[in-house]
């Protein structure tokens, strides 16, 4: 009994981990972090999040799919490059839809290489962030990009301050496409197709659907939502990097399997990957107002990582050993195997 109970515990922590790890994280800030609950440093955390929460909320679609894709971080720096240096030229709005578009091409070619030519979703975006990265330094020829313009930084000035309490329009965006691409999944035909795509694509085969179309879908969103955030992230500071995107793959990995996103797919949350992201940006902030250094913001990520994969594990090793199983036989069983364990005591 006390053995069931506590497997039913651990098995409700394990599906609630985010919510308890954000409430943990801001109690245990609040509490140790110098001046980490006032509204300035809230507002420096929700602009932190708001990059890899958008490009999260892409890459939790793919996965949910069953696949990966490991182009964000190249896509999403080809979004910051392109919206900054063809401003001069095209203006704000057709810089932008440049940037968007070649995300949208990331994608698409991403689609076509998994479902076509029947090419694993890890080599298949392996190679083209590859190539996209190419494409970076070739068109920066290795360097930074940046816009000097007085317009340019009324711009920048207009994306990173709040219109409301801590929700600058940079952030109100990356919210608007978590809360949106959430409904989809949630509450539309097309959306849960995806789970049953992601749970068997046979299955889904036999159910008249076509998987090719979701997965190839799923790649699009990615590689839009990820170039729409390194634009935003660009026009908010005025400028782009050739590294723009170097640390984002592994901190939205993270953040999506620690949020629930299942890396078999068939199972994920937008909702939670994007608190996964603010968990570790109020998390790595308040590291940094006690005076730890990266090693300590890399260790506890992977630690967390760590713990949540062998969870996930020894969830999956007792659902083997449940399957077939019928509760109300076994319950009937049970007073007989009490009975047998205490003739032999």
């Amino acid at each position: 009994m006390a053995n069931g109970r506590l497997s039913r515990g651990v098995q409700w922590a394990g599906e609630q981990r985010i919510y308890l790890l954000l409430g943990a994280t801001l109690l245990v800030m609040s509490l140790w972090a110098p001046k980490f609950l006032n509204l300035y440093n809230l507002t420096i955390i929700a602009k932190s999040m708001s990059l890899n929460a958008l490009v999260a909320a892409g890459f939790t679609v793919v996965m949910i799919c069953g696949e990966l894709d490991l182009s964000v971080s190249s896509t999403l720096t080809l979004g910051a490059m392109l919206v900054i240096g063809l401003r001069p030229t095209l203006g704000w709005g057709g810089s932008l839809l440049a940037a968007l578009g070649a995300g949208v091409l990331v994608g698409l070619a991403n689609g076509v290489l998994v479902t076509r030519a029947r090419i694993h979703s890890f080599i298949a975006t392996l190679g083209t962030m590859t190539v996209a990265q190419g494409v970076i330094y070739m068109y920066s020829h290795g360097s930074s990009v940046s816009v000097t313009g007085a317009g340019d930084f009324a711009l920048a000035d207009f994306l990173e301050t709040p219109v409301l309490p801590l929700l600058p329009p940079r952030v109100l965006v990356t919210l608007v496409f978590v809360v949106v691409i959430q409904w989809v999944l949630s509450c539309t035909r097309p959306g849960r197709n995806l789970y049953l795509v992601g749970g068997s694509k046979e299955t889904a085969w036999l159910a008249g659907l076509n998987p090719h179309a979701y997965v190839t879908a799923a790649f699009v969103l990615s590689g839009f939502c990820a170039a729409l955030g390194g634009a935003l992230f660009a026009m908010g500071i005025s400028s782009a990097t050739t590294d723009l995107g170097v640390s984002a793959l592994m901190d939205v990995i993270t953040a999506t399997i620690i949020g629930g996103t299942a890396m078999a797919g068939g199972r994920g949350s937008v909702v939670r990957s994007a608190l996964a992201v603010l968990t570790f940006a109020a998390m790595f902030n308040g590291f940094n107002r006690l005076g730890f250094g990266s090693e300590l913001r890399i260790f506890v990520a992977g630690l967390v990582l760590a713990l949540v994969v062998l969870h996930e594990a020894w969830s999956r090793y007792r659902h083997e050993q449940r399957r077939g199983r019928r509760a109300y036989l076994m319950a009937e069983l049970e007073p007989c195997k009490r009975t047998a364990d205490g003739g032999q005591g």
